[in-house]
C-alpha cells in the first residue's frame, strides 16, 4: 500500500517522531528501508518509496536497515475509527493475531476458521488491504524478532530461531540471509561486543515508543492495582509472573535512560512464547500510542488542556492478560482500589497455583499463577464468596469465567470492543461502567468511556451519564485517554 509521498517526505526530512512506525521509507539506490527517524542522511525525494508496513517494503524487495532497526518501531492503534466494512474488520482481526504470533503454532487455515472465513478469502482480503498475504506478514514478524534477538541478546542461534517462531533452523538461515543480505552468524559476530558475555537466565529486549511517556504515572497506576503474588512494582520497575501456553517464568520492565524505550528482562523459560510476551507488554504499557496526535485532539477542551499540559504522555494502562484484568475490574465494583487489590490477592491464593518450590525469593514474590477461566468456572458461588465477596459478585465472576471458557467472551487482540461490551452487559452483575473499564484496558479500546464513573462526572462537573456522554462526544476517538486525564486530575481512587 502506497502513501502520499509528498507528506511522507516532509515528515522524513523533519525526522518527526510522531510518524515513527506509521510508515517506512525505502531507498531505491540502496535497497534498504528505514524508519522515518533514521539518523542516516535523508535521500533525495526521487529515490524514496513509502510503505505503511515493513512487510510491504520487504515484499517489494527492500531490506531492513541495521542502523534504525525497523523491527523496533512502535505500532499503530487501529481501533480509533470504526471499520467501514466486513473486509476491513476481518483484516484487522487477522493482522492483530498474526502480530501476536498466532501463525507460529497454527496454520492459515486454522486462523481463517477461527475468523469464520475460508483461507482463500482471508488471503485475498489481506492482499487487497495490506498488500501482503498472511504468511508474508507472519514471516516478516518472525524475521524481525530474530534480528532483534541477534542484535540484543546472547541466545544461541538455535534458540533465536525457535524463539522467533521458526520450526526449522535450515529455513530460518535461508530466509534470514535472503531477507537481510547476510547470514545470522554474520549479524551475531557484528554485534558480539554488545550481546556476548556470561550466559544468563534471561533475555533483555528493547521496546521503543513515541515520546513523551509518563512512566511515573503509568507505574503508579499499576502499583496501586498490582495483584499480590502475581505482580509487583518496586524501585521504579514492574515485575510479574507469566504462565503462557504451558510455559512459566517471570519478567521485569524498567525505562531505558538513554532512548525512548523500555527494557524488558524476560526469563529464558519464556523464549518459546517471546513474540506473544512482547505483544502483551506493548499492550500493557500502551507503547503503540501516538501521544502528540492524541493531545492535539483533546486539548481543545479546557478541562483536559490543563491535565495535558501538566502530564504530557499520560498513557492508558492496558493489561498483560485480559481475563485477569476483567476479574480485577469486577472485584473493584463499589470498593476502594486498595480493597480490590486485597480481594484479588485472596482470589489468587485460593484458586491460583503457588510458585515452584525451586523459585528464588525474587521469583516467588511474583510466582503465583492467576487462576484460569476454566478453574473459576468450576468453582461454586460459596467457594468464591469466601474471599470476602457478596454472593452476587461471586456469581458474576463465575459467569464471566464460563463465558470465556465457552468462547462467548474473548479478550484476544482481534476482539471487537463493541461486541464484547454487548455480551458483557448480559452477564449478571456487569453494567456499562464495568464493561467499558474492561474494554479500555483489556481490549485496548482507545474510545472506551465509562460515563457512569463518579470520578469522570465529578471532574466534568456534571451529574448524569447523559450529560457526561454529551460532553465526551467531541473527544472521539480518544475518549479513553480523556478518562485517564480526568482521573489523574482528581487523584481519586477510581478503578
Amino acid at each position: 500500500m502506497r502513501l502520499d509521498a509528498a507528506s511522507c517526505y516532509l515528515a522524513l526530512r523533519a525526522r518527526d517522531a510522531r510518524f515513527d512506525g506509521t510508515f517506512f521509507v525505502a531507498v531505491t539506490t540502496t535497497g534498504i528501508y528505514c524508519r522515518p527517524i533514521c539518523p542516516a542522511r535523508v535521500p533525495a525525494a526521487d529515490r524514496c518509496q513509502f510503505f505503511t508496513r515493513a512487510a510491504e517494503a520487504e515484499k517489494a524487495g527492500f531490506r531492513a536497515c541495521f542502523r534504525c532497526r525497523p523491527e523496533l518501531a512502535p505500532g499503530v492503534l487501529t481501533d480509533t475509527v470504526p471499520p467501514v466494512d466486513a473486509i476491513t474488520r476481518l483484516v484487522r482481526a487477522a493482522a492483530a493475531r498474526i502480530e501476536a504470533g498466532y501463525l507460529n503454532d497454527a496454520s492459515v487455515d486454522e486462523l481463517a476458521g477461527e475468523l469464520g472465513v475460508s483461507s482463500r478469502h482471508l488471503r485475498r482480503a489481506m492482499e487487497a488491504e495490506l498488500g501482503v498475504a498472511p504468511v508474508e506478514l507472519a514471516q516478516t514478524k518472525r524475521l524481525a524478532m530474530a534480528k532483534h534477538l541477534l542484535q540484543e541478546t546472547n541466545l544461541p542461534l538455535t534458540d533465536v530461531a525457535f524463539a522467533a517462531g521458526f520450526a526449522s533452523i535450515r529455513r530460518f538461515n535461508a530466509l534470514f540471509k535472503a531477507r537481510f543480505g547476510r547470514a545470522p552468524t554474520e549479524v551475531r559476530r557484528h554485534h558480539a561486543d554488545s550481546t556476548h558475555g556470561t550466559p544468563t537466565d534471561n533475555i533483555t529486549l528493547r521496546l521503543d515508543y513515541r515520546p513523551p511517556l509518563d512512566w511515573d504515572a503509568l507505574l503508579g497506576f499499576l502499583a496501586r492495582r498490582a495483584i499480590p503474588g502475581v505482580e509487583q512494582v518496586t524501585h521504579g520497575e514492574y515485575r510479574r509472573g507469566v504462565s503462557l501456553q504451558g510455559k512459566h517464568g517471570w519478567l521485569c520492565v524498567r525505562p531505558d535512560m538513554t532512548r525512548n524505550a523500555l527494557r524488558a528482562k524476560v526469563s529464558l523459560s519464556l523464549a518459546p512464547v517471546l513474540t506473544t510476551v512482547v505483544a502483551r507488554l506493548r499492550a500493557l504499557f500502551d507503547l503503540d500510542a501516538n501521544p502528540t496526535v492524541i493531545a492535539e485532539h483533546l486539548r481543545q477542551d479546557p478541562v483536559l488542556a490543563r491535565s495535558l499540559a501538566s502530564k504530557p504522555g499520560l498513557r492508558v494502562p492496558g493489561s498483560f492478560d485480559g481475563f485477569e484484568m476483567a476479574v480485577r475490574a469486577i472485584l473493584g465494583q463499589q470498593v476502594s482500589v486498595a480493597a480490590a487489590t486485597t480481594l484479588s490477592g485472596r482470589v489468587v491464593q485460593r484458586f491460583g497455583k503457588p510458585p515452584s518450590p525451586r523459585a528464588t525469593a525474587d521469583e516467588a514474590a511474583v510466582g503465583w499463577e492467576f487462576p484460569s477461566a476454566a478453574r473459576l468456572a468450576k468453582a461454586t458461588v460459596g467457594e468464591v464468596a469466601k474471599v470476602g465477596l457478596p454472593g452476587a459478585r461471586a456469581r458474576t465472576l463465575i459467569e464471566l469465567a464460563r463465558a470465556v471458557v465457552s468462547g462467548e467472551v474473548s479478550f484476544t487482540p482481534d476482539s471487537a470492543p463493541d461486541a464484547v461490551i454487548e455480551k458483557l452487559v448480559t452477564l449478571p452483575g456487569i453494567g456499562q461502567w464495568t464493561a467499558h473499564c474492561i474494554a479500555l484496558r483489556a481490549l485496548r479500546w482507545p474510545d472506551a468511556f465509562p460515563a457512569a464513573d463518579w470520578g469522570v462526572r465529578k471532574a466534568l462537573g456534571v451529574s448524569t451519564v447523559k450529560e457526561a456522554e454529551a460532553r465526551a462526544a467531541r473527544w472521539q476517538p480518544w475518549r479513553g485517554y480523556a478518562v485517564l486525564h480526568l482521573w489523574s486530575s482528581l487523584a481519586t481512587g477510581v478503578q
